[in-house]
């Protein structure tokens, strides 16, 4: 099977789940499990922060961050094409009260720090109160310049605001750019870690950020039911993707690449466009005339998974090897020649 949808469809390896069978296990609600302990701690590190909270999906752990910023009437600033703010359901405006001011994303990824300044409330009890700005790295597979970070935080520190990066695929970013984990996250005030995308861990997530915050963040995971008990077991997952999943994402980033060289190649005399993220997704856009869905059949015959749409992101990561990349073009040549 070759799934390319995403890189959230991974499987643990052998040895991966030897090292949750073996998992040293206690009650976390009791801060009991030294499993837990030991990667929140890791975690902190990692990132450069004071403290660290295992939490069940990059959902919550976003939304514990915006929530641990914000009371209810603030608001935060976010990118309309976000995740915090298009994908998890609005449970920051529906579970906090925060109110969520969109902005249009760049073609880079950012948000126009211009349009951020235009934004930011005045002290006027008619308007709620700007508290966050709320970013994420990578962006649409796109890797986000540091520099343009350190500019957001000079504006976020003039006006008083707090910074949350979504990092959902920050070990992407990290592989990317060269630079630690670490170093990308230091101008955030909170970091949301998404481990079982890239990293390949099952499931799990971690929010980083200071002490105070983190303390915040543990009650509203308990009032929105994230506290898991005896969740070392998802722990060790994580930490043995941290300790062997992480360096060998650059071959994810590699074969997307080679992907996006390929499709370029054999839709370069149609309207369809290919465009590679610079991580691990390739964006396939067919034109209207395109079967699309004749695509998707004639993958399934062969055991492989695409997303719907006429616009097509094919996501790879540790399940996906070259060997059956090169069988998915084969077939993508195939369906071209018989007339699409």
């Amino acid at each position: 099977m070759l799934d390319l949808r995403s890189d959230t469809v991974t499987l643990p390896s052998a040895a991966m789940r030897a090292t949750i069978a073996g998992a040293n296990v206690g009650d976390d609600v009791y801060g009991e499990d030294p499993s837990i302990n030991a990667l929140e701690k890791r975690v902190a590190e990692l990132l450069g922060k004071e403290d660290a909270l295992l939490c069940s999906s990059g959902t919550q752990s976003n939304l514990l961050g915006i929530m641990s910023h914000c009371r209810n009437g603030e608001e935060y600033i976010v990118g309309q094409e976000y995740h915090t703010y298009r994908y998890e359901a609005g449970g920051a405006a529906v579970l906090g009260s925060v109110v969520p001011q969109t902005i249009e994303v760049e073609v880079d990824g950012t948000l126009s720090l211009e349009t951020i300044k235009q934004r930011i409330k005045p002290d006027d009890p008619h308007f709620p109160i700007t508290r966050l700005l709320a970013f994420e790295n990578t962006h649409a597979g796109q890797l986000i310049d540091q520099a343009y970070f350190d500019k957001a935080r000079i504006l976020a520190d003039h006006n008083g605001l707090s910074m949350h990066l979504d990092g959902a695929r920050l070990p992407n970013a990290a592989i990317a750019s060269g630079r630690s984990m670490t170093e990308l996250a230091a101008s955030f005030d909170s970091v949301s870690l998404c481990c079982s995308k890239g990293l390949g861990a099952p499931v799990g997530s971690l929010l980083a950020g200071s002490e105070e915050l983190i303390a915040r963040a543990r009650r509203w995971r308990k009032m929105v039911g994230g506290g898991m008990r005896q969740a070392g077991f998802v722990a060790v997952a994580i930490d043995y993707a941290l300790t062997h999943q992480f360096e060998r994402i650059q071959d994810d980033h590699d074969n997307a690449e080679w992907l996006f060289e390929q499709l370029s190649e054999l839709l370069a005399n149609t309207e369809a466009k290919v465009r590679y993220s610079g991580t691990n997704m390739t964006f396939v856009d067919l034109s209207e005339s395109m079967n699309a869905d004749g695509l998707r059949e004639l993958m399934a015959q062969h055991d492989i998974k695409l997303p719907g749409g006429q616009k097509l992101r094919l996501v790879c990561h540790l399940d996906v090897s070259r060997k059956q990349l090169e069988r998915f073009i084969e077939l993508f040549k195939q369906w071209l020649n018989d007339g699409r």
